[in-house]
């Protein structure tokens, strides 16, 4: 592994699709939502917590980071050396203190790309998904409520990453995409990222995308939650939003800035 690259955002915004066309390049391993940001917190947790006394008494602080450095390469091991660039998907990656850790133990210069995408396109995205399961009206109701708490996963405690990564990106730590813009101009999209990650360019075909690493939807009981087209079209989605779930869409992306 030559670089380590982490994708960040909202749900619903195209990380998959994103993660298939970067995997194009047989310099890039991208995959499903990765675990490597919560296993470098936990164990920075325990080195400088819960182990703290016993580092400290024998003088081994250091071992801290040797293992949290360790970390990324030990979780992707078992991928050929001839993938240099892991592109580590997380939603979690734009929060300050995993930030911190990223920029402390991995690299200093570290680089993030950031999907977004409206709340209100993002709720009704996970509305038809759970129609199509055979969910019930009234459990989807507050399912969608759920979400809408905040600090809670999978949508508000990501916007208060996004949030803190704009007001400090003057390292240029962060890159911004809008979900449109990928599906509307992929070629320049995919430049952006290509410049800001300061890789060669690469023809990628949008024609004919396949998730080479598709995550088990079995898992997480939802028929169709990582299902990608093979090419880069807006589907329409006539999904009708609970007039409160839709007022709070409303008010929160016009805060964000998305209408």
């Amino acid at each position: 592994m030559s670089q380590f690259v982490c994708l960040s955002g909202l749900p619903r915004s195209g990380s998959t699709i994103l993660s298939a066309i970067l995997n194009q390049n047989p310099l890039i391993h991208a995959e499903g939502n990765s675990a490597v940001c919560q296993f470098m917190w936990d164990m920075h947790h325990s080195g400088t917590v819960n182990a703290a006394e016993q580092l400290k008494g024998n003088q081994r602080e250091h071992t801290v980071r040797d293992l949290i450095s360790q970390i990324p390469k030990i979780y992707y091991k078992d991928i050929p050396p001839t993938k240099q660039i892991i592109v580590d998907k997380c939603r979690a990656w734009t929060i300050a203190s995993n930030v911190d850790l990223l920029r402390n133990y991995i690299d200093p210069d570290i680089k993030i790309i950031v999907l977004e995408r409206s709340v209100e396109a993002i709720m009704k995205s996970f509305m038809k998904l759970y129609q199509k399961n055979n969910w019930t009206e009234s459990y989807i109701h507050e399912i969608l409520k759920a979400m809408l708490i905040p600090n809670m996963e999978p949508v508000m405690r990501p916007i208060i990453g996004i949030n803190m990564a704009k007001k400090n990106n003057l390292k240029e730590t962060f890159l911004f995409i809008q979900y449109n813009d990928l599906l509307a101009n992929p070629t320049e999209t995919i430049q952006r990222i290509y410049t800001f990650c300061g890789w060669q360019p690469y023809t990628h075909d949008f024609q004919n995308i396949v998730n080479t690493h598709p995550e088990n939807d079995a898992f997480y009981k939802l028929e169709g939650f990582h299902t990608i087209r093979p090419t880069l079209q807006k589907e329409e989605n006539t999904v009708v939003l609970p007039p409160d779930i839709q007022a709070k869409c409303r008010q929160i992306d016009a805060l964000m800035g998305y209408i």
